[in-house]
């Protein structure tokens, strides 16, 4: 070996052997790390104790500052804050590990031999499916359930909508439930036909079944969550925002906090039910290390693939139809007016533009200019250009998802002609009006990987790459504005930001090692990155090297 080598090599040898100044638990080093700090700076090193960043810098700086207990070579890999699913049905997710799993299914045929399948392996019990889409089929309309109701006339089925904003019960369901033709109701739809009921419920009327449905068991609870928590880790997710839950739920959530079962960490929405406000009521905001409860979802309307989103106008392939709002306008107000009162965060599903209208009009009512409520529209898919402007004038939070402009860009045009269709999906339009929007999945709507979000946010483009030229790709984010989407900005997003989102002194040391720059890959390359490490302060809690 040369003489300068050698001396190289010891040089290395003896900073990364050093034991003086203070003492820390691991350094990183060997790495190309992305603090995403304002000035999106890159490091080489950091050093981590007792679960925070103390410092970042060279490996020679850190070690003539530390001695550390333990050391990690990235291999020259590259480090990421870790990510943050800024809309997500987590629990949601965690029970449908439970259930027949129709994400994906081609027509009605296939889905019910999946359930029959499944039938045999359960026996007993309700039979509960997650995931179908119509409009993956080649007939795309609601399918009829009367095989259910042969396969089976004695067992409870129904099968929810990807969205959640409809389903497929059978009789025995239907009866169960004590629904009859003819119902009506606010904000949802039982479709009938000769005066009986199909078993297609849409948005309100699903709540209708679910709401028999018995609960699990605590055990299989756990189980859920833990292999849940193992899915999303393995990905390289370290927060998600849950929204909506049962207080009920997060009571669950916090046993398994406390006995330390719950690694990864939950910013959690209780749902728009009289008894989760009396429960917020009474035990105020929650802001623990891997829990936190300080925020009201409320469905605005429905979605746009089951014509339930709220439009201005009409459906271009409906007519006459015009989606509804899931409440009336003065519930919302009242929400509003309980969030500004007891300083809860009020986050709102809106896709429709009469939707986004309702809800933006109704914030505007209670926040002021220069508010540091951070109340949210969850999705804002369709929004009238006339009313873009009330989200930079009151500080009010466009929370999306990209995935689903990629998802929705085969049919979205048909539901609403082609001058809507531009004002959809609009994110690099929303980012302008505040300088920082915050990106989510909303899984199980869509997969739990924040690659697929980072790809559609950047190339609007499905996994094939179609359209070449992006779908409307003036509203595409770039590769830092999506990174910032998937991290500091969905931190702030949940008042979070001095704690995490980005790597620096100060903040939990939750990060993730990837084996591909995210910033430079060819795009193609992006949904194929692979999580070498995920660690929760500075913590590993996942690895793909076994």
């Amino acid at each position: 070996m040369h003489l300068k080598n050698i001396f190289i090599v010891l040089s290395i040898t003896f900073w990364l052997s050093a034991c003086t100044g203070k003492k820390a638990d691991l350094l990183v080093y060997n790495a190309k790390i992305y603090t995403v700090d304002s000035l999106f700076t890159t490091m080489e090193a950091m050093a981590i104790k007792d679960g925070k960043i103390v410092a970042t810098g060279s490996p020679s700086s850190l070690s003539a500052r530390y001695s550390f207990a333990e050391k990690l070579n990235a291999e020259g890999k590259f480090i990421y804050p870790g990510f943050i699913d800024a809309h997500a049905h987590f629990v949601g997710y965690a029970l449908n590990l439970l259930r027949v799993n129709l994400v994906g299914t081609k027509s009605w045929e296939e889905i019910l031999y999946k359930i029959q399948e499944f039938a045999k392996e359960n026996p007993t019990g309700w039979i509960l499916g997650e995931g179908w889409d119509q409009n993956d089929w080649a007939d795309k309309k609601y399918p009829n359930p009367a095989p259910l109701n042969n396969l089976f006339p004695d067992r409870p089925v129904l099968l929810t909508r990807v969205d959640g904003h409809a389903a497929i019960a059978n009789q025995h369901a239907l009866q169960q439930a004590g629904i009859k033709g003819g119902e009506t109701m606010t904000g949802g739809e039982v479709l009938v036909e000769g005066g009986e009921p199909t078993g297609v419920l849409i948005d309100n009327a699903v709540e209708l079944v679910n709401k028999i449905i018995p609960p699990i068991s605590e055990a299989a609870f756990k189980k859920a969550i833990k292999k849940a928590q193992e899915n999303c880790l393995a990905v390289g997710l370290t927060t998600i925002d849950d929204c909506g839950l049962e207080a009920s739920v997060v009571e669950q959530l916090k046993k398994l906090q406390k006995n330390g079962s719950l690694l990864i960490r939950l910013y959690v929405m209780l749902s728009d039910k009289e008894a989760n406000y009396a429960y917020a009521e009474k035990n105020g905001i929650l802001i623990t290390d891997r829990l936190t409860v300080r925020s009201i979802k409320v469905y605005g309307d429905g979605a746009l693939g089951s014509r339930g989103a709220c439009l201005l106008e009409e459906y271009s392939d409906r007519a006459g139809h015009l989606g509804f709002l899931l409440s009336i306008p003065g519930h919302f107000d009242s929400v509003a007016n309980w969030c500004a009162k007891n300083g809860w965060q009020m986050n709102t599903h809106a896709i429709g533009d009469s939707g986004n209208r309702t809800i933006l009009t109704t914030y505007a009512r209670y926040l002021k200019s220069g508010d540091n409520k951070r109340w949210r529209i969850e999705h804002a898919q369709v929004v009238n250009p006339a009313d873009i402007n009330f989200f930079g004038q009151y500080q009010i939070i466009p929370s999306v998802q990209p995935t689903h402009a990629t998802s929705d860009m085969y049919w979205a045009e048909e539901r609403l002609g082609n001058e809507r269709i531009s004002q959809a999906y609009a994110y690099q339009s929303l980012l302008k009006q505040n300088g920082w929007i915050p990106l989510g999945t909303d899984f199980p709507v869509e997969d739990i990987s924040p690659f697929k979000t980072f790809y559609a946010a950047v190339t609007r483009t499905d996994s094939k790459g179609w359209p070449s030229n992006g779908f409307q790709i003036k509203e595409a984010l770039s590769r830092q504005e999506a990174l910032k989407g998937m991290t500091i900005w969905a931190a702030r997003a949940n008042f979070e930001e001095l704690k995490k989102g980005s790597l620096e002194k100060g903040k939990w040391a939750d990060f993730v090692i990837l084996e591909k720059d995210l910033m430079h890959i060819n795009p193609v390359d992006i949904l194929n990155t692979r999580v070498i490490s995920t660690f929760i302060n500075g913590e590993k809690v996942y690895s793909s090297q076994k």
